[in-house]
């Protein structure tokens, strides 16, 4: 498995952050994925971080639909991919129509077609082509005097395009047209059916195999060091877990709920987000149980954390995403190198296992992870 981490640039001493990633980078970390919620944008921390990293790819982790046309995300990450010399991951999303509709004042219609369409015009303008497109969503150029332009640059580089998606249509238009997927909510005893049926259906209607696919995961890593720490450290879990299953989206629309409900909480789901939407969040937490926040995390002592992640890699998780826990820098690097180390260990005993006569390099490189080149190139 590769090893990743999301940052937020929003808040907090912008400086801190940097160094975080920096240092993340010296550790080993393979990817930083920058996000933008309803603060800070992405593409120009990623900029920024581009210049002050080397060897670490970048993704926006997401630049979210209807904030911005196809053909300025298509700029962004063109630009981006060059500023990093061909570092650069292109994570779209949706978003929920809270953002779209609440903030951005845009309509949160047709994802899905919107998300296609995105896709297929960033790559038209990543080729160097005329931007010629006639879609349900998208019309380029419009009707009338204007004639179709290229950009006066083409990308130097490959930009695999990430797809953050849940429900089961975007799932399948993941697997379908995607170089890799960044989900959230991951139960893997529960992904078959809430997933990776939906993202195996795409890629098989595209002609592509799981290994065309980047399954990129993310959840808290936090190392307890007996029972009552953990035990604390749950109960602590527990509004954050309410908010999204109640607070997220609209009173009508919360993709994360519908995650939640397709891997076995339809019932506790529904319960907490009545509760939480009528105001009760103190009742909305109280039903969210420990079940629940050990299966969607990655809090635990140490043995428990590297039996999770070895679940996570069984199930076919190639890139996992952490959120360190840590009340202040050096204890969130401390997590994230005891996580990154248990990831390297997992991939050594595999290769080991896969070939222990040791005929075949499979471990490659000193972090256990595919060539970086390979994986920009697909």
């Amino acid at each position: 498995m590769r090893t990743s981490t999301t940052i937020e640039a929003s808040g907090g001493d912008w400086r801190e952050l940097v160094d975080y990633v920096t240092e993340a980078e010296k550790l080993g970390l393979d990817i930083c994925w920058v996000a933008e919620a309803w603060g800070s944008e992405a593409p120009a921390p990623l900029g920024y971080l581009a210049a002050r990293t080397e060897r670490m790819l970048l993704g926006s982790g997401i630049i979210q639909l209807g904030t911005r046309t196809p053909m300025a995300i298509a700029r962004a990450a063109i630009t981006l991919s060059q500023l990093s010399e061909g570092r650069f991951l292109l994570g779209l999303g949706p978003s929920g129509p809270q953002v779209i509709e609440g903030l951005h004042g845009v309509p949160f219609d047709r994802p899905l077609s919107r998300m296609r369409e995105t896709v297929e015009i960033v790559r038209q303008a990543a080729s160097g082509d005329k931007i010629s497109y006639s879609g349900r969503e998208f019309r380029i150029p419009l009707p009338g005097e204007a004639k179709p332009m290229r950009l006066s640059m083409r990308a130097e580089y490959d930009i695999p395009v990430y797809l953050a998606t849940l429900s089961p249509k975007m799932l399948h238009l993941t697997g379908e047209i995607a170089d890799g997927w960044l989900g959230t909510s991951f139960v893997p005893e529960g992904a078959k059916e809430a997933y990776f049926d939906h993202l195996d259906q795409g890629l098989a209607a595209a002609g592509r195999t799981r290994s065309d696919l980047d399954i990129c995961q993310g959840a808290e890593v936090a190392f307890a060091d007996d029972e009552d720490a953990l035990r604390a450290m749950v109960a602590g879990r527990k509004k954050e877990l309410a908010f999204s299953l109640g607070g997220m989206g609209s009173a009508t629309t919360n993709f994360y709920n519908n995650a939640y409900s397709r891997q076995g909480w339809a019932d506790v789901a529904a319960a907490v987000r009545a509760l939480w939407q009528a105001g009760d969040r103190d009742g909305a937490v109280g039903l969210v149980t420990d079940e629940m926040v050990l299966a969607t995390t990655l809090i635990g002592t140490e043995d428990m954390v590297r039996e999770r992640l070895r679940v996570w890699r069984d199930a076919g998780v190639d890139t996992v995403r952490f959120y360190p826990a840590g009340e202040n820098l050096d204890a969130r690097l401390t997590t994230l190198g005891r996580a990154i180390d248990i990831v390297r260990d997992l991939d050594l005993d595999f290769a080991r296992d896969t070939d222990p006569v040791g005929g075949t390099d499979l471990v490659g490189d000193t972090h256990g992870v595919r060539d970086i080149e390979d994986e920009t190139a697909r």
